[in-house]
Formats: C-alpha cells, structure tokens, sequence
C-alpha cells in the first residue's frame, strides 16, 4: 500500500528498518535470534545503534529501573527485565547484528560457545559465522565464503531501491589514462620540426660609456 500511493503521488519514498541493539529488555538469546533472523532472510545490515537512554521515554525507565514500566509496579514485587548496561555487553549484541563483518567473528564465536551453541560456528547451512579458519585466509577466499549476493542496506530497504554496493553512474565517462598519455605525447612536437634558433635578444641596447 505504500509503495502503491508513493507511485499514484510521483514520490519515491522508502520504508526505513531502523535496527537498535541492547535495548532494555533483551538478552543475549535474543540478540542471536534476531542475527539469524537476518542472515535467513539474507539481509546484512551496514549501520547498528546501540541503545541509549535518553530523556522521556518508557525505554529509559526500563535501563535504569530493570523493571518492566507498562505492568503494574508495586512495593518489593515487579517484573523485572533484562538490561545490558555492560560495555562488553552491549558490543556484543551490535555485534550479533553486524554478523558478516569479520571484525565481529572471534566476540561472537566466544559468546556462542559460552552460550552452548557452538552449532552455530561454520560453513553450513543454518551457522551464524565461519569458522576461525577463515580469519587466516586472504580476502579474495574471504569474498568467496562471505554472504555478497544477501541484500545489503545502510538505513533503508525496498525491492526496487538501488543496490549501495552497485551506485549507478551520473552517465558521464571515466578518463582514460592512456589516452591522456597519448594525448601529452601527441602535443609535443619540438623534436620533429627543425632546430629551433637562439631568438635574438628582446631588451634595450647598452649606453655607449661617457670619455671624461
């Protein structure tokens, strides 16, 4: 329906996921979740924020009560929540989001281990990231093994939005170095004519000095 009445309109216009990670509430369970979520539905994302508490929302009284603020709240009995107020933490579940950056691979291999689920470290079908084999090899086995045909999107996904990976060009044509070389070599042309002669000097002539 949107993108219907964004083309009735004349307007392009895009839906924007806008993906936070540690947001008072889940876990590291969750954050796992949520990666394999994405790399199932082969989406990478290229921009993750962590949450932060800012000032009048339900949100931040969930950072930093630990309680859940839309139940009742009464003396010495609340529902309490998850909050990940670790640095370690809160890298971590920005990194489970990133998970086809290779910078994010040993964190997340160290949390799905502690976690029991080292099922979750290799190359088949259903793993979350490669295994540490991998972090040796040379970039172009990189590429190889990575995940480039999932959809990449910075802060903005549709199905006919342009692949930022793929800009398309202002239709003006790149310049061509070797026609430039050619072009500084075509211009020279002092060594295929004649000589060329000592030009005459172009100042005034010298006074004559005064007899005394």
């Amino acid at each position: 329906m949107f993108e219907q009445y964004s083309k009735e309109a004349g307007k392009k216009q895009y839906l924007i996921p806008y993906f936070i990670s540690a947001h008072p509430g889940t876990e590291d369970e969750d954050m796992v979740n949520l990666a394999m979520w994405l790399k199932s539905n082969n989406y990478e994302c290229d921009q993750v924020q962590n949450f932060y508490p800012s000032p009048m929302c339900n949100a931040t009284a969930m950072y930093y009560s630990e309680t859940n603020p839309l139940k009742r709240v009464k003396y010495k009995k609340r529902e309490e929540v998850p909050v990940a107020k670790g640095e370690r933490q809160r890298r971590l579940h920005k990194a489970l989001l990133r998970y086809h950056d290779p910078d994010n691979w040993p964190m997340i291999r160290e949390a799905l281990i502690s976690m029991g689920k080292k099922y979750l470290i290799g190359d088949k079908p259903g793993c979350l990231v490669p295994a540490e084999d991998i972090d040796k090899s040379t970039p172009a086995q990189r590429r190889k093994s990575g995940r480039h045909g999932a959809n990449r999107f910075a802060t903005k996904h549709t199905k006919n939005q342009p692949d930022i990976r793929n800009p398309k060009s202002n239709g003006k044509p790149k310049a061509n170095g070797s026609s430039a070389g050619n072009k500084q070599q075509g211009g020279n042309k002092t060594g295929q004519g004649k000589p060329a002669g000592n030009k005459a000097h172009q100042g005034k002539p010298a006074r004559p000095k005064r007899r005394r």
